[in-house]
């Protein structure tokens, strides 16, 4: 086959198998790993409207039988899907559990969503008998301590606004004449987050795809030496200030917890985005982060401002009302030490 044969998802975008031949091979559900590159057939396109997210960030249409080319992975996500390729039969049956390429069983699913590309295991991608995985990509980094200001945006849920906030304060910072460097350090690997800060003046973005993983579930100690890895290379960029995006919530299972301990001394502002005013209380009690700013969803009304504001004691603001940005400014002047 012919590179020109399959659809190369975002996960492949660290790899080099759109350039350099590769070999596709059977093998057997013990011999199974996450990270593992492999090939799918499509099955049933789930609706007509079914796409995938191509390396270079862009969406593209597709159309049954056709091969792609994806990650074995797991997912958690509260509002949308779950499913692991630890579930798949023998009949390799599985689906597309994100745009982005992550492939396994699907557990659950939402009901206000479509039906998932159903896709068919056809082999591991193989180079001299050895399986070809995502973590053969990283590169060759010097673990350094982590010393970069960073904005750190968490969420109370998935889809909750952080990375519509994250790209407001990136824009404001780049403006500013500061480097920025964007980073999302858990989550499930789709391009999309990341590029959104870049295309605003991000200098330098980085994730957990970069250091092998399609999502952040995995196991703790895995995770702790890929976050190492993430860290280290962000601080070889030397930049003025990081935004940092911890995908999810902290309290789900994408070692959220993990990413803000690492990090938590560089903090220097935290904004929350939330689906509601009641979520934040409970995050801030569970998680015992006390938020610099609360934004997204929660925002939308001076109902919900006010209710964050008086239940939670902390500024609630809607960063796309043009007239909270002179607040949003004070807020990271303050916070930061810098001239926004």
């Amino acid at each position: 086959m012919k590179t020109k044969d399959f659809i190369f998802t975002t996960l492949t975008r660290i790899s080099n198998l759109e350039k350099e031949p590769f070999e596709v091979r059977k093998l057997p559900l013990d011999k199974w790993e996450t990270s593992d590159y492999v090939v799918a057939r499509i099955t049933d396109l789930g609706s007509s409207d079914a796409k995938l997210e191509l390396p270079n960030g862009r969406m593209r249409g597709v159309m049954g039988d056709e091969l792609v080319i994806g990650a074995l992975g797991i997912r958690f996500a509260t509002l949308e899907a779950t499913g692991t390729w630890k579930e798949v039969g023998e009949d390799g049956r599985m689906h597309m559990l994100s745009a982005g390429g992550l492939m396994g069983k699907l557990t659950s699913k939402s009901m206000f969503m479509p039906a998932m590309i159903a896709v068919r295991y056809q082999g591991h991608v193989m180079r001299n008998d050895n399986k070809v995985r995502m973590d053969d990509f990283m590169s060759s980094y010097q673990s350094r301590p982590y010393t970069i200001p960073t904005i750190l945006f968490i969420g109370t849920s998935m889809s909750a606004g952080k990375t519509t906030s994250a790209r407001i304060v990136t824009s404001l910072l780049s403006r500013s004449g500061y480097k920025v460097l964007g980073a999302k350090i858990t989550g499930t690997g789709r391009y999309r987050d990341i590029l959104a800060v870049k295309d605003v003046g991000a200098e330098k973005v980085l994730d957990f795809v970069d250091a092998g993983l399609p999502s952040s579930i995995c196991p703790s100690e895995i995770y702790r030496e890929r976050l190492d890895y993430m860290l280290s290379r962000m601080e070889a960029e030397k930049p003025d200030v990081a935004v940092v995006e911890i995908g999810a919530s902290p309290l789900e299972p994408y070692n959220g917890d993990i990413a803000y301990e690492a990090i938590k001394n560089q903090v220097k502002c935290c904004i929350l985005s939330a689906s509601d005013p009641y979520a934040v209380y409970g995050l801030q009690a569970a998680f015992k982060v006390n938020p610099d700013l609360v934004t997204g969803i929660a925002t939308n009304t001076l109902g919900g401002q006010e209710m964050v504001e008086q239940l939670c004691g902390v500024p609630a603001l809607n960063l796309l009302d043009p007239s909270s940005i002179p607040r949003l400014k004070s807020i990271l002047r303050q916070k930061l030490g810098m001239k926004v």
